[in-house]
């Protein structure tokens, strides 16, 4: 895989789970002020963001499985790190959400 495309999918990884976990902080945040329709909605746009994050990563596996090289840098481990923090962020934030919406409803 060439430097600069595996630099772009690297990058990808980050800027979309950074995005990602942004939009899960501004969810909670909504919910925690009983703004529960908003919230969601947050969630919908941090699952697009991770969904294109998913897209960076594959471009990633995709390339190892045809035989291609790809070289474990800090930075790839770094994107990973933020990948799988994204993923995790994203659960305890709808689980946040579901209490937010309970109590609302009580």
């Amino acid at each position: 895989m060439e430097d600069h495309v595996m630099m772009n999918s690297i990058m990808g990884l980050i800027v979309h789970s950074g995005n990602t976990k942004s939009e899960c902080m501004e969810a909670i945040q909504l919910a925690k002020r009983g703004n529960i329709e908003q919230a969601k909605e947050k969630i919908s746009l941090a699952n697009e963001a991770l969904t294109e994050a998913h897209h960076a990563q594959t471009a990633l596996l995709t390339e190892e499985a045809k035989g291609g090289e790809i070289e474990v840098t800090m930075l790839l481990i770094h994107a990973q790190d933020h990948l799988m923090n994204a993923i995790t962020f994203r659960d305890l934030a709808q689980e946040m959400i579901e209490l937010y919406e309970r109590l609302e409803g009580e």
